[in-house]
Formats: C-alpha cells, sequence, structure tokens
C-alpha cells in the first residue's frame, strides 16, 4: 500500500495537486519539505514573480515561490518524458532518482538567490558587484542548504541508489546560464541536462508563461504543455524536439513574446521601472550595507516586503536626504511616476538585419537625435526614452546557444533548429521605443518628429547627424 504519510500535496490553479516528499515528524529523514520550509526558500513568498507589472495588472500578484513550485512540478513531467533517452544517449547517466531529484532540487531553487524586484534588482544593485541573483543563487545552495540538499534520498516518483548522493554543486551549475567552455568539469549528461534551465524551452520558462498568462488575464491556457513535452527527448547532440511537435514549441515562443510586449514591457511597467531606477541609484547606501555576497545573512531577511515597509518610513527620517528619498518612494508606493508615454514605434528584426547598428540600440543616441529635429521651443523639455527588447529566437546568441535540435523525420536526422524553415520564419528580435514626458501636451510634436525620423531610409539614416 502506498505511504501517503511520506508525501504532501499543494493545489496549484495550472498544474493542479503538485506533489513532493515528506514524513514523520519523529525521523530525521531530510525530505523536499525540509527545503521547501527552509528560510531560504520562504522568503521567495516576498518577492513578486513580475517585479514591477503587479502594479500595473491588479490580479497578478503571485510570488517566485508560486512559480519555483510548479517549475520543481515540471522537471518531474519532463524527466518522465525525457529520462529514457537521456539514459540511452549518455554514458554514467545515474538512476532516474538522481536525475529526477537533481533536477526538482534545481528547479525549486533557481531563484533563491534573488533580491527585491527580481531581475530589476540583478541589474540595478547586484551589477554593481559583479553579481547575479545565480551566483548568489550557487553561493546558498552550495552553502546554507548543502547539507539538506546532500540528505535528500527521494522525490515522490523515484529514489536514490543506495551509493547516490546528490551534488549541491552540480545544481549551482544547471542553474548558472552556460559561460564559455564550463561544461569541461562535468559529465555530458549533466550538460544535457541543463538545456532544461537554459536553453529555449525550459522547466523555469515553460511555468512561468503558464503562470503569467494566467495571473495576468492574458490566457487561462496559454500553450500545449502536453504535446511539447510529448515531442521532446535527448539525442546525442542534445535536447531534440520532433518536428510533429515543432509547431507547439513555435506556439510557446510566440506567447512567450507576446506577453513581453503587452505584460512585461508594458507602457507603464516601463515608466515605473524608469523612476525606480532612478530612485534606487540616490537610495542604494541605504537600502542594503554593500556585497550581499559578504553578508548572506542579512540577505536572507531583505526582500520586497522589507524594503517597501523601510523606506514607507523615511520621508519622517529625521536625515534630510534619506526624507526626501521617502517622498519620492510615497510617490512608487502610490503608483504615481513622472513619466508618461507620448510616442511608441516598434521595429522587427529578422536574420541578417544590422540590429546593433541600428539607433534602436542605444537609448541615448535616439534622445539626442530627437532633440534635434524637435521645434526649438521644445528641444530641451524633459524626455526619456526607453528601449526594449525581446529576442525570439535566442539560439542565435547567449546563454541559449546551441542547446535545441529538432529531428527531421523526413531525412530521419537530428539537425540544428536554426535548420527548420518554420523556426526561421520568426524574426531574430523586437525592439520597442518608447519616449516618456512629464509634459504629455506635448505629445503630437513629439510623435511627429519620430515620424520624421523615422521617414524615407529610416530612423538609420540619422546615426552619423
Amino acid at each position: 500500500m502506498k505511504r501517503y504519510i511520506d508525501e504532501s500535496l499543494s493545489h496549484d490553479p495550472l498544474h493542479g495537486y503538485i506533489p513532493f516528499s515528506s514524513g514523520r515528524v519523529a525521523t530525521d529523514e531530510i525530505t523536499e519539505r525540509d527545503i521547501i520550509d527552509h528560510p531560504w526558500v520562504q522568503r521567495l513568498r516576498q518577492i513578486h514573480q513580475l517585479q514591477t507589472a503587479w502594479w500595473v495588472f491588479p490580479t497578478a500578484e503571485h510570488t517566485r515561490f508560486q512559480h519555483v513550485i510548479g517549475a520543481m512540478h515540471l522537471a518531474s513531467r519532463a524527466v518522465q518524458s525525457l529520462y529514457q533517452s537521456l539514459d540511452e544517449n549518455f554514458a554514467d547517466v545515474p538512476s532516474r532518482g538522481y536525475v529526477e531529484s537533481l533536477l526538482r532540487m534545481a528547479a525549486l531553487l533557481h531563484d533563491v538567490g534573488h533580491g527585491p524586484f527580481g531581475h530589476f534588482f540583478d541589474a540595478h544593485y547586484l551589477a554593481d558587484f559583479d553579481l547575479t541573483h545565480e551566483t548568489l543563487g550557487a553561493a546558498i545552495i552550495q552553502g546554507d542548504l548543502g547539507d539538506l540538499i546532500r540528505g535528500l534520498r527521494r522525490n515522490p516518483f523515484s529514489e536514490l541508489c543506495a551509493s547516490e548522493q546528490l551534488d549541491p554543486a552540480e545544481i549551482a551549475w544547471l542553474i548558472t546560464r552556460p559561460r564559455g567552455d564550463d561544461t569541461r568539469e562535468f559529465p555530458p549528461w549533466l550538460a544535457g541536462l541543463r538545456s532544461l534551465l537554459c536553453g529555449i524551452y525550459t522547466v523555469d520558462n515553460m511555468d512561468f508563461v503558464l503562470r503569467d498568462a494566467y495571473m495576468s488575464g492574458y490566457s487561462s491556457r496559454a500553450f500545449d504543455l502536453d504535446r511539447l513535452l510529448h515531442y521532446s527527448f535527448f539525442s546525442p547532440q542534445g535536447l531534440t524536439i520532433h518536428d510533429r511537435g515543432l509547431g507547439g514549441l513555435l506556439r510557446f515562443m510566440r506567447v512567450r513574446a507576446e506577453l513581453f510586449s503587452t505584460v512585461y514591457f508594458h507602457r507603464t511597467v516601463r515608466s515605473i521601472d524608469l523612476a525606480l531606477a532612478d530612485l534606487f541609484t540616490d537610495s542604494k547606501t541605504y537600502l542594503f550595507p554593500g556585497n550581499p555576497m559578504e553578508c548572506l545573512d542579512r540577505y536572507q531577511s531583505f526582500t520586497e516586503w522589507s524594503l517597501l515597509v523601510d523606506v514607507r518610513g523615511w520621508a519622517t527620517s529625521e536625515d534630510q536626504t534619506k526624507r526626501g528619498l521617502g517622498r519620492r518612494w510615497q510617490q512608487i508606493l502610490e503608483r504615481s511616476t513622472p513619466w508618461k508615454m507620448v510616442c511608441q514605434r516598434s521595429l522587427v528584426f529578422s536574420a541578417g538585419d544590422a540590429e546593433q547598428s541600428s539607433i534602436f540600440s542605444e537609448p541615448e543616441l535616439v534622445e539626442a537625435t530627437l532633440r534635434k529635429v524637435l521645434p526649438d521651443e521644445l528641444a530641451e523639455i524633459p524626455l526619456r526614452v526607453d528601449i526594449a527588447r525581446h529576442i525570439y529566437r535566442p539560439h542565435t546568441g547567449g546563454p541559449s546557444k546551441g542547446q535545441n535540435f529538432f529531428f527531421d523525420s523526413s531525412q530521419d536526422r537530428v539537425r540544428p533548429l536554426t535548420d527548420s524553415q518554420l523556426f526561421q520564419k520568426l524574426p531574430v528580435s523586437h525592439r520597442i521605443c518608447r519616449v516618456y514626458s512629464n509634459l504629455v501636451t506635448h505629445s503630437r510634436q513629439i510623435s511627429s518628429a519620430m515620424d520624421n525620423l523615422l521617414g524615407p531610409g529610416g530612423i538609420d539614416d540619422l546615426t552619423n547627424m
């Protein structure tokens, strides 16, 4: 009879019941519940999944915690579909229990290093110390969580062999984006598995696309997860999708792109980000005491909740500088920003387009060029240019490059995903250029000036002005 006492369930609106290993209180066995309940994981309840978009989409109040539980569940879904082909195509693959527990922990812990406002905090604070949430997460996994991970023996669907022990270093490597030749230290089967955390479609982004679409009201079922997993397998080259499933992959990629343009890059979300970026620059010394890697104990209690509670009190501080910052934070808390969108233009780049030489690659260049064609009386008005970029086909560069393949059934062979005619029809990237001002009465003139820039020959004709 099944030992129900060894398992607990969490109900999720997307995935239904999500099981995780637990156990009797009287035993010393380490279970997944011990790691889920650890303060490092529980703090993710206090960090929104949609960094600032929850100020714009009222129902999108979900957190990183809900997301990592869903990603952990998808890790088991992926292993169920992929373990046999992984074992057949790579040497020295550990037991299913090891691979499944390893991937479940990588999915559960991939966001453990995030700070307030997620990726925004990476760009506007952690970058000052040459850190990312991944490098912090790797340190946390191998440090505070290391003993728990090494003691884990099972998950709800499989168990480790007696001679096996999870390696926190492997989990830390799985959650870190590929850089150069860092695969030399790890076996090929683990490099293949890494594509499920860092490739084009992963247990991470498959969950957040479904979750963000559902919670924002964009779509209750954004793409066909079952079909995508059904037609995926490991070949000797790596994670491969059968050509029968390619339409499902393209659907996933299109929906993800639409979420960027409609939710993550919403005009008001980007306006909040502009104001928050300015405020972060001036507030850094008050927000956190230096390098988080040097005081991880304090970082553990540093979340959006703690930050927003702290800054709310700054307005009554005896410190004059802090008091001024507090008034500016109050505007953010009231969802009031000085920047209103007055103009928007989009540009889609296909393969072969000179994206990097486009003026759309530099907000400062767009602003300087725009001011030259504005009427003289508007040349010095407050303006901010924001350029949001989404990569449709991440295989073209960066961490996803070279990790995904497709099976061409007409030729009975595995080919690079870039060879697919369907895949080639996707644009490479999409840039949204927006102009913000605190003087919306001049929107007509600013928009006309942008149209002048985009006249015959396009905006790039003006890069040498």
